[in-house]
């Protein structure tokens, strides 16, 4: 009974801690009808963008108060994610970067291919700094969206936009 109410308290007292790095980033593709463009928008959860900014070689990253963190890491994810139509990428405007709870949301643009394109999707966003690292993509918006999710190494994969 004690043994097992110790087990029991030490994985409570784990969770907090492993809980921290999440390892998981949600991206979100969509064509604006309104404006014609493509809209991207990265959330990354803000324990994970320090992390990954001090094994770059940052020495003490605040991407919630330093604005110079912040954009280190939104050029980070903008070298990490990729879209192409056919064989031609397509040139994402990186736009900036807010905080919104305990994630850091960086926008994207580009002209969009329109809807019922054919597009590939390559996203690695921190999968250098841990092998488990998910990238979930959501492509559409609404009730119409597929995800794709990526992982370390993998190869760009295709959707076509709702």
């Amino acid at each position: 009974m004690i043994r097992s109410l110790v087990l029991m308290i030490a994985l409570l007292l784990a969770v907090p801690a492993a809980a921290h790095q999440q390892k998981v980033t949600i991206s979100s593709i969509a064509h604006n009808p309104r404006s014609g463009m493509l809209e991207v928008v990265h959330r990354v959860p803000l324990h994970d963008a320090e992390h990954a900014l001090r094994s770059q070689g940052a020495s003490a990253p605040d991407v919630v108060g330093d604005v110079e963190s912040r954009r280190a890491f939104a050029q980070y994810v903008a070298r990490r994610f990729s879209v192409k139509k056919g064989e031609k990428s397509i040139a994402l405007t990186l736009l900036g970067s807010e905080i919104e709870g305990g994630r850091l949301l960086v926008y994207q643009e580009a002209p969009s291919p329109g809807p019922g394109s054919e597009v590939m999707v390559h996203a690695q966003i921190l999968t250098e700094v841990w092998s488990r690292q998910e990238n979930r993509v959501n492509i559409g918006t609404g009730t119409t969206v597929e995800t794709l999710i990526f992982s370390s190494g993998d190869r760009p994969k295709s959707a076509r936009l709702p």
